[in-house]
This record gives C-alpha cells, sequence and structure tokens, in this order.
C-alpha cells in the first residue's frame, strides 16, 4: 500500500472529484515553499503531471512556462489509485472505434454513466476500516483506544470520523458518555 501524506492524500481526494482529474487549486494551508515540496514529490511518484491548462476555460495555473503558456496540475492513474479509486478505462477506446457506427440507447434508456453512482466502500486492511470496524463494534471506542489502534493523533481521528465518515461515506457516528470510560463513538452495526 502506498504510503501517502495526509496532505497529499487531500491533494489527491480533491481530484478525484473535480472534472478531468484537476488538482488546482491546492487546499489553503499549503503555499509557497511548502506547497512547491508536497507538489514536487507528487510529481516525482507519479501521482501528478504537468499539463498544458487551458486559459480558454480558466483552468487554474500552477506555473508559467514563459512563453505565455501556464502549467496546471492534474491528478494520474497512479495518484487515483494510491488514494483507492480505479482508473476509469471506459473514457478510452481502441484506435479506429471511433469511426465505427454506435448503436445509440433507447432515449427512455439509461446509459452506463445514468446508472446509480457507486457507493464509496472503504478498502479492507486500511486504518480507516479499523476505524470503522471499532466504531461498529458493540462498545464503540474512545479517541483513545483509536489513536492506540491507527497511530493517529487525536485531531487525525476527530477529522476522519468528521470528514472520511460523516461527510464522504454518509455514516452517522454517534458519541455518548460513558462511566469510566469517558466519550465513546459508535456506528450502527451494518
Amino acid at each position: 500500500m502506498t504510503k501517502l501524506s495526509d496532505t497529499q492524500a487531500m491533494i489527491l481526494s480533491a481530484a478525484a472529484q473535480r472534472p478531468e482529474h484537476m488538482a488546482l487549486p491546492l487546499p489553503e494551508s499549503l503555499r509557497g515553499g511548502a506547497a512547491a515540496k508536497v507538489v514536487g514529490a507528487m510529481l516525482a511518484k507519479g501521482f501528478l503531471e504537468e499539463v498544458d491548462a487551458d486559459m480558454r476555460k480558466g483552468e487554474p495555473v500552477w506555473r508559467e512556462t514563459g512563453d505565455g503558456h501556464g502549467i496546471t496540475l492534474v491528478a494520474t492513474d497512479a495518484g487515483l489509485a494510491a488514494i483507492g479509486i480505479e482508473p476509469e478505462d471506459a473514457d478510452t477506446a481502441p484506435a479506429g472505434a471511433t469511426d465505427a457506427p454506435t448503436e445509440e440507447p433507447a432515449p427512455d434508456t439509461p446509459t452506463e454513466t445514468e446508472a446509480a453512482p457507486k457507493a464509496r466502500t472503504p478498502r479492507e486492511g486500511t486504518k480507516q476500516a479499523t476505524l470503522i470496524a471499532m466504531l461498529r463494534a458493540p462498545e464503540g471506542a474512545t479517541i483513545e483506544e483509536i489513536m492506540a489502534a491507527t497511530g493517529w493523533q487525536s485531531h487525525t481521528v476527530r477529522g476522519a470520523m468528521a470528514g472520511a465518515l460523516k461527510k464522504k461515506l454518509g455514516l452517522e457516528v454517534t458519541s455518548e458518555k460513558v462511566e469510566n470510560r469517558g466519550r465513546v463513538y459508535k456506528l450502527p452495526a451494518a
């Protein structure tokens, strides 16, 4: 499994949700030399690539080439795979396939892209999967217990529950104060 920093994962997750997997804009907290260092490492690992920015479309510019052209950043298939997203090969067709006539679906027939959206599911064996398993246990888990199991700091645990679990996966995390344990967090059993 690819080891990503929180910042790298945040950049790739945002890019995965944007048209054409655009990596810009970068997080507000990432500026100047720090941004250059993170992006440089991601370019070196093949997670991002530099492409010509389409100024007419208003695409954000990472850097200028000096001849009036702008360069932007996009997530690569390797970058998306690093955060557990399969590359979409449906857009690539064999050479010459575009010249062949295609059968259009009937107007009331949904196409593959109109089918129900894929539900996000966490990958097995990840820290996120460990977090979900701990929260689904009948006794739930405290922040300290989750920190011990994942190696995360308390703010990362809280962020994962609020961001990844609630916002991205749509899971409802509940909490209650338990005597002799403190605040215990739970998810409904699957």
